[in-house]
C-alpha cells in the first residue's frame, strides 16, 4: 500500500505517483518564469574523479526551469578549477564555478573574518554557505536549491520534486527538505539510522520539553543534503560551517518559518551516494567525527530553543540510554533486512553504534564545557550590513577570474 499518512509537525508530500515526472516537468517551466530557480553544487575537487557528478551534470545541463547554476569547488588547484569550468560551457542555466581557493575568495573571506564575523572555518557548510551568498548577490532567485555531488542514482526528477513546492505558488512553502530510502543491498544511512533517530528518542523519553526537538523528530531523514528554501529565508539563516549543517539550517527554519510552511518531499525510490568511514580510531575522521558535530549541533539547537540539557543527562545517564535505544533500533533494523531479502550484518552495525555512542559523549563533554561553543557562519542579511560590498565582491571572486583566463587564453 502507498504511504499517504502525515505525521509530526511538517507537511509531508509523497510520491504517489512515480510517472508524474513529465507533468512536474512541464509546470516547472511554466512556474520557473514567475519563481527562477537557482542552484547550490558544492563539491570537492576529487568527485571528479568519480563517475556520480558527471551524471549529475548531464541531468541538470538542459534542463529548462533552472535558472542559474553555482557550484561552489574546494580542495582544486587553478588547473582543475579551469578543468572543471569547461564542464559547464554547455548549460542552459547561467552557471558558475566558485573556486573556494581563488585568491579573490580568500581575501574576501578575510575581510569578512575581520569584521568580526566566522567565516574562516572550511567544510560543506561554508560551502552552501558562498553558494548561497553568489546566488543572493545576483538577485534573481527566487527559490534556492542545494543538491550533494556524489549521488549515484541521481536524476533530475529529484530536484524537480525537491522545489516544486517552493515554485508553485498555492501552497506558500517556505522550505522543504528531501527524504528518501538509502539502500542497496543492505540499509545505508547509518548516522540517520542508528544516531540521530535514537538521539532523538532518548531526549525525548528523557523529559526534554523543546519544541525543536519535537519538529526535528518530524523529519523522515533529517540529516538530507538536499533542501530548497525562499531566497529572503537563506539571506537570514545562520548554518554551521561542518558537519552540523543539516540540524542547524533546520533550527534556523524551526525559529524563523511557522510550521505549516516547511515541508519534506519524497523524492527518490532508492538513493545511494558515497559512503563514509566509520573510522573507529579517528575521533577527527569520518563517521566518529561526524556523530560527534551532529550530537553537538543537536544539544546546541536544544539549549537555543529555552531548554536546559542538566550535565547529569548528557554525561551520565544519555550514554547509556542511547547504547539501549541504537541497539535495539539495530535489532530492529535486522528483522526489516530479514524480511526484505537484504544483506545485514548485526555485528557491524552495532560496532558503529559504540563508534556514535563515542562521538555523542565528546558532544556532551564538549556542550558541557562551553554551551555556546561553535560559532555559527553569518547570515547574509548581517553580512551585508557589516560589509555594504560584500555582494559585489563575491560577485567579482566568482566570476572574475574565469573572465580574466578567457581573455586571455583568446588574446
Amino acid at each position: 500500500m502507498a504511504d499517504f499518512h502525515q505525521f509530526g509537525r511538517v507537511t509531508t508530500l509523497h510520491s504517489l505517483e512515480p510517472d508524474s515526472w513529465p507533468r512536474l516537468d512541464s509546470d516547472l517551466t511554466r512556474l520557473a518564469r514567475g519563481k527562477p530557480l537557482g542552484v547550490v553544487l558544492p563539491a570537492l575537487y576529487s568527485e571528479f574523479e568519480r563517475p556520480a557528478i558527471h551524471n549529475i551534470l548531464d541531468e541538470l545541463r538542459r534542463v529548462p526551469w533552472i535558472s542559474r547554476v553555482v557550484l561552489v569547488l574546494s580542495q582544486a588547484g587553478r588547473a582543475q578549477y579551469e578543468e572543471v569550468c569547461r564542464l559547464f560551457e554547455e548549460f542552459r542555466a547561467e552557471a558558475t564555478v566558485l573556486w573556494r581557493e581563488g585568491e579573490m575568495v580568500q581575501e574576501l573571506l578575510e575581510t569578512i573574518t575581520n569584521q568580526g564575523l566566522a567565516a574562516g572555518i572550511a567544510g560543506k557548510g561554508r560551502a552552501c554557505w558562498l553558494g548561497m551568498g553568489y546566488l543572493l548577490a545576483k538577485g534573481d532567485c527566487d527559490v534556492l536549491a542545494f543538491q550533494d555531488c556524489d549521488i549515484k542514482t541521481y536524476h533530475r526528477r529529484m530536484l524537480a520534486r525537491l522545489a516544486y513546492p517552493l515554485m508553485s505558488t498555492r501552497h506558500k512553502f517556505e522550505f522543504a527538505k528531501a527524504y528518501y530510502p538509502r539502500f542497496t543491498r543492505k540499509f545505508n544511512g547509518r548516522l540517520t539510522r542508528l544516531l540521530l533517530g535514537p538521539l532523538v528518542e532518548v531526549l525525548e523519553d528523557a523529559g526534554v520539553n523543546s519544541g525543536f526537538l519535537r519538529f526535528l523528530a518530524s523529519f523522515r531523514y533529517g540529516l538530507a543534503g538536499e533542501i530548497a528554501l525562499d531566497a529572503e529565508l537563506a539571506r537570514r539563516i545562520q548554518v554551521s560551517p561542518d558537519w552540523g549543517l543539516e540540524i542547524s539550517t533546520l533550527a534556523e527554519v524551526y525559529q524563523r518559518v511557522p510550521a505549516a510552511r516547511v515541508c519534506q518531499v519524497d523524492v527518490s525510490e532508492c538513493y545511494d551516494h558515497k559512503h563514509q568511514p566509520v573510522c573507529a580510531g579517528d575521533p577527527m575522521g569520518g563517521l566518529h567525527r561526524m556523530a560527534r558535530e551532529v550530537s553537538l549541533a543537536v544539544f546546541r539547537a536544544i539549549a537555543a530553543d529555552g531548554c536546559v540539557l542538566p550535565n547529569e543527562l548528557l554525561q551520565g545517564t544519555l550514554p547509556l540510554a542511547y547504547r539501549r535505544s541504537a541497539a535495539g533500533m539495530a535489532a530492529r533494523y535486522a528483522a526489516d533486512a530479514e524480511i526484505n531479502g537484504l544483506s545485514y550484518d548485526l555485528h557491524d552495525e552495532l560496532g558503529s553504534v559504540e563508534v556514535f555512542a563515542r562521538g555523542l559523549e565528546e558532544a556532551a563533554a564538549q556542550f558541557a564545557n562551553n554551551p555556546a561553543g561553535t560559532t555559527q557562519l553569518p547570515s547574509w542579511e548581517r553580512t551585508e550590513s557589516a560589509l555594504p560590498d560584500v555582494y559585489a565582491r563575491l560577485a567579482d571572486a566568482a566570476e572574475l577570474v574565469r573572465n580574466v583566463d578567457l581573455e586571455q587564453a583568446t588574446a
